[in-house]
């Protein structure tokens, strides 16, 4: 009887807060839940072991010294933008070259909040991941159980993971900044920040008293028959199991239908209760999904419009000149501070010295300022006015600020550049790229620290920093042990990297972050890399000669060639990451064409290399088989020329079985 009991209270308090916090629409009372919870939480501490994870009453937090790390058991990527109706048209073109004609799809509201993925086994909610770079995030489970619109039991026991956005309302955004106001405590700039900072409390106590909301976007199902066959029908199946999906998704049936609705929210999304800052097109069949597959960073089945940004006027105070890790000289309006598109902003780009020409930007200027993609704001226009007439035109440095060095261009480029590789401004930047999120990711080391180190003469360059001991970190002003800890074990954590970080980190002229990805994934090791030739590197899709002499150059320059052997002794020789499930097709080339039947090329790539084997993205003498689907077109060719083994889509699938 009372586990009946119990199961029943628990199925109660689900439904009230299923219809509360997702359909918005109250099922019981205040004083009724409030006296369900009651009675459940005592039968609970009476009877501990009837307590499941899926109770409600395990929404109230907890403290936890760190969160730790968890790789995606399926890959998160970006979105690429667009920003107008003729791009649009471009990217539903490259659709239905590969899906056929009039392909219908399905527009969302593009959330402004924190990407997460949501695990649920047998329909009993037991993860949740932050987005993190896409492969890694970070498990922050106990926090969003405190979330009620995400359900700790789904109304089906089904296994999925669920991809959603944590927001906090407009409406709670502003209480609660008021109410922080009110006690001193910190402010926050707009509401994605503020569910971000929420969501990621080490105490998740504080988290669950937070108005934190979601709405999922998409999922992958596991053993389920009969799945849903179109993005539309899993959203709506979503709905069913239990998830806050968005109302306003529509299924349009051409891009002109998307546009229609795109064109409709670009004004009604001010009387939201959330921010939104664009639309997601996608592709509504899972099939031509598949079909279509991914880039290195994006499905090619979707893509996001972002709306144009908020603009508004100020006054440009000075113009600070910053000198990047590559040595460029990039002027930032200093701005007198205004309130644009939900935060405070003081600075903005001017990009290089071509543009404050082009815009005749003066220091006491009236300029318009907006956000570009609403993230970084930038001056775009010198207002008219009669006191713009009596200031002095700005005149371009010739001197470095930092050095005093002479500033030079670069053939075919706009930018000033200071090449004295002693400059202090250009090592300490080189240093922050390092500690980046992007590059090594190291905590807890932040511009600040990085100059007293430089300026202290504890660190020249990068590698500097792992010779620092914790005695070095505790010279520093402000510094207590536990930070000297914090600092010194983040550093030593950075060593066991991935090699894609490392190649980012190391500041390769062209090479970012998604190219050092493509890269490292041919060659799986610094030596590899290192011995790899000018027309190997460029022949791999995405890279290209520019790139490939960049690299090149860097790996064969005597200066570097020391860093990298430096970097060695101290314990960073990182290898790419490679999932082997298998030797099967170990040391064998595989070259992918045409279109595949059952999967997409990139699954077979990933199949390739789980069980041993690599892939290339041209046909040569080395390379064991082609592996060719349908409208295969010179590579094929090519193949059939050297007589290279062919392979169709079943014969490749059998391999990997019994080879």
């Amino acid at each position: 009887m009372t586990l009946d009991r119990i199961n029943f209270l628990k199925d109660e308090i689900n439904k009230s807060n299923y219809k509360y916090y997702v359909e918005e629409n109250p099922y019981l009372s205040d004083f009724e839940y409030d006296q369900l919870f009651a009675e459940l939480k005592q039968l609970e501490e009476q009877f501990p072991l009837l307590k499941t994870p899926d109770s409600p009453t395990q929404r109230v937090g907890s403290v936890s010294e760190k969160f730790f790390p968890h790789t995606h058991k399926y890959r998160l990527y970006s979105l690429d933008n667009t920003y107008n109706d003729e791009e649009l048209y471009k990217w539903y073109d490259r659709v239905e070259k590969e899906c056929g004609k009039d392909i219908d799809l399905v527009c969302e509201l593009k959330i402004d909040g924190l990407a997460i993925a949501l695990t649920y086994e047998k329909g009993i909610f037991v993860r949740g991941v932050t987005r993190g770079d896409g492969i890694t995030g970070e498990d922050i489970t106990t926090n969003l159980k405190t979330v009620k619109a995400i359900p700790l039991k789904l109304f089906e026991p089904v296994d999925v993971e669920v991809r959603g956005e944590i927001y906090m309302p407009k409406s709670s955004f502003e209480k609660l900044n008021e109410e922080n106001l009110a006690k001193g405590e910190k402010v926050f700039a707009n509401p994605r920040n503020a569910a971000s900072g929420s969501i990621r409390q080490l105490d998740s106590t504080i988290t669950a008293k937070r108005d934190l909301s979601i709405f999922v976007y998409s999922s992958v199902f596991e053993n389920i028959p009969n799945a849903p066959s179109t993005h539309y029908d899993g959203m709506m199946y979503l709905k069913k199991l239990g998830f806050k999906v968005n109302p306003n998704v529509r299924h349009c049936k051409n891009m002109e239908e998307a546009i229609q609705y795109i064109k409709e929210w670009d004004t009604k999304r001010f009387d939201l209760d959330y921010a939104t800052d664009g639309v997601v097109i996608k592709v509504n069949s899972i099939a031509c999904q598949q079909d279509l597959g991914f880039t290195s960073r994006a499905p090619k089945w979707a893509t996001a419009f972002k709306f144009p940004p908020e603009e508004i006027t100020t006054k440009l105070l000075d113009i600070e000149l910053n000198i990047g890790k590559s040595g460029a000289v990039t002027p930032v309006a200093i701005l007198e501070p205004v309130l644009l598109a939900g935060s405070t902003v003081a600075r903005a780009s001017l990009h290089n010295f071509d543009e404050i020409k082009r815009l005749d930007v003066r220091i006491g200027d009236t300029v318009l300022i907006k956000k570009a993609a609403e993230i970084i704001p930038k001056v775009i226009k010198v207002m008219e006015t009669e006191e713009h007439k009596s200031l002095q035109p700005y005149v371009a440095p010739t001197k470095c600020p930092a050095c005093d060095a002479s500033l030079v261009t670069r053939e075919g480029e706009v930018n000033l550049y200071c090449e004295n590789q002693n400059c202090s401004q250009q090592i300490m930047a080189k240093i922050e790229f390092w500690v980046s999120k992007d590059a090594m990711d190291i905590d807890n080391i932040g511009p600040a620290v990085i100059q007293q180190l430089y300026e202290g003469n504890f660190i020249s360059n990068p590698v500097d920093l792992y010779k620092l001991t914790m005695q070095d970190f505790m010279q520093l002003e402000g510094v207590k042990e536990k930070s000297a800890y914090n600092m010194f074990n983040a550093i030593q954590e950075s060593k066991e990297r991935p090699l894609k970080r490392l190649l980012t980190a190391l500041g390769v002229r062209h090479i970012g972050k998604e190219t050092a990805e493509l890269i490292t994934s041919e060659f799986t090791s610094l030596d590899a890399i290192k011995n790899a030739e000018r027309d190997m590197l460029a022949k791999i899709d995405g890279v290209g000669d520019k790139m490939a002499d960049s690299v090149y150059e860097f790996f064969h320059n005597e200066e570097n060639l020391k860093m990298l052997d430096e970097l060695k002794a101290l314990g960073i020789n990182p290898t790419a990451e490679v999932t082997t499930k298998s030797d099967k097709l170990g040391g064998k080339t595989f070259v992918l064409t045409g279109t595949l039947q059952n999967m997409t090329r990139d699954a077979a790539s990933e199949l390739i290399k789980q069980n041993g084997g690599k892939t290339s993205s041209s046909v040569s003498k080395k390379t064991d088989y082609v592996l060719a689907g349908e409208n295969a077109g010179s590579k094929l060719d090519k193949a059939q020329n050297l007589g290279v083994i062919i392979l169709t889509e079943d014969e490749f699938l059998e391999m990997i079985k019994e080879y």
